[in-house]
């Protein structure tokens, strides 16, 4: 992380936005070579004799070795619940992985250990939380943002819905592992990262137009590491140790960004909605899943396109009330107009988004994931839906605009 996690904590309280910051229950975050060692340290400083480590074919083989080695060396108990992967070969967070932890996790385990991705910690958060004990993340790739976070996306009778349940105690992350993943994961990480542009957008303009709770320091938090890959894109996309830390770091970091506030308004908004929306439809055609990173990166610069196409006629005819907006918040939109037009100018060109996603070799259309032009057209109509409590600017402009 740019700021070590005392240091974050520290600056919080400094903070005088006005809106509560909660408290970080991390102990613990390590990112390096040494980080198993300090794992099973950690371990004998909590005194957890029995731990339950969960995971799947892939990411439990990409630790077996070191970390395995390291527990039994240090006379840590374990159990390994391997998740199975549904009919496609996927390893899905919904009701039948959650399930399946719950059987095979022993009584006396003292905690469990989020060997893997993004879906490994999801389905690993909210049984652990089911199951009132706390979890570790040990991530394998540098793939998502959400490893540190409180929210747990899961697929609940074929809709994704994401539950607050709780974040790691502590975080382990061995460089090492990590320099190991699919290049394609490592490019899926710089994607969720490249997504904050869109997302810290809309989060913006919910304060303006919504009133939705703003913090300028989370929001420099988000900035900051979203910045710091951008920097470091040459070293990113050579896949070293260097670069992957700097990815890894980031991602962290974002990740506290979301704890302080309590929600994820600042890493998660129209483009995480359209990649959600497709999840969905891959899942309802059982057509194979596709990396959440990828899909957020590919759907940041369709988001700035489709704001930058249709925002820009609107702010130009304020003259005339839409029928279907109601005279506040016409008025709220007049008085946030120059701010607004700054808003969407200080956005990246769709075109620098996707140079940057080709450089660390990750897709740049939709096409190339497996997502057809119908698809991406109903979703931008629609995708919002999955999350009517979260005002972006695709909500303003379907719900109160653009009403059918």
């Amino acid at each position: 992380m740019n700021q070590t996690l005392e240091e974050v904590v520290s600056l919080a309280r400094q903070c005088g936005c006005g809106h509560r910051h909660y408290d970080i229950p991390i102990e613990q975050m390590v990112v390096g070579r040494e980080a198993f060692a300090r794992l099973v340290a950690y371990l004998r400083h909590k005194r957890y004799e029995r731990v339950a480590i969960v995971a799947d074919d892939h990411t439990f083989a990409a630790v077996e070795r070191s970390l395995c080695d390291q527990l039994e060396n240090g006379s840590i108990r374990y159990t390994v619940c391997l998740v199975q992967p549904d009919e496609n070969g996927d390893v899905i967070a919904d009701e039948r992985s959650i399930v399946q932890v719950l059987l095979e996790t022993p009584d006396d385990v003292d905690v469990l250990i989020a060997v893997g991705a993004g879906t490994i910690h999801d389905i690993t958060r909210f049984s652990s939380y089911k199951m009132r004990i706390p979890f570790i993340s040990v991530p394998t790739a540098p793939s998502v943002d959400g490893f540190t976070s409180m929210g747990a996306p899961l697929i609940i009778r074929g809709v994704k819905k994401t539950i607050q349940a709780q974040a790691p105690i502590a975080v382990f992350a061995h460089t090492g592992v990590l320099c190991q993943s699919p290049k394609e994961m490592i490019a899926a990480g710089f994607g969720d990262m490249v997504a904050k542009y869109t997302s810290l957008a809309d989060w913006q303009f919910a304060h303006w137009m919504a009133d939705e709770p703003y913090c300028p320091f989370v929001h420099q938090l988000t900035e900051q590491s979203l910045q710091t890959c951008v920097d470091h894109i040459d070293d990113i996309a050579a896949g070293g140790e260097q670069g992957i830390r700097v990815l890894m770091d980031a991602l962290l970091q974002s990740g506290i960004a979301m704890l302080l506030m309590g929600q994820s308004y600042s890493a998660s908004g129209a483009e995480h909605h359209l990649s959600h929306y497709w999840e969905m439809e891959f899942l309802r055609q059982k057509k194979r899943q596709v990396l959440h990173g990828a899909k957020v990166g590919v759907s940041t610069p369709i988001i700035i396109e489709h704001y930058q196409r249709v925002f820009w006629p609107l702010l130009n005819e304020l003259e005339k009330r839409p029928k279907s907006m109601d005279e506040a918040t016409w008025e709220r939109l007049k008085a946030n107009t120059a701010s607004i037009r700054e808003l969407l100018e200080s956005l990246p060109s769709p075109e620098r988004i996707r140079t940057m996603l080709a450089k660390v070799g990750g897709a740049i259309a939709p096409e190339q994931l497996g997502i057809d032009p119908q698809l991406v057209e109903r979703s931008l109509r629609e995708a919002h839906r999955l999350r009517l409590n979260r005002f972006t600017m695709l909500y303003f402009l379907n719900e109160l605009i653009f009403v059918e």
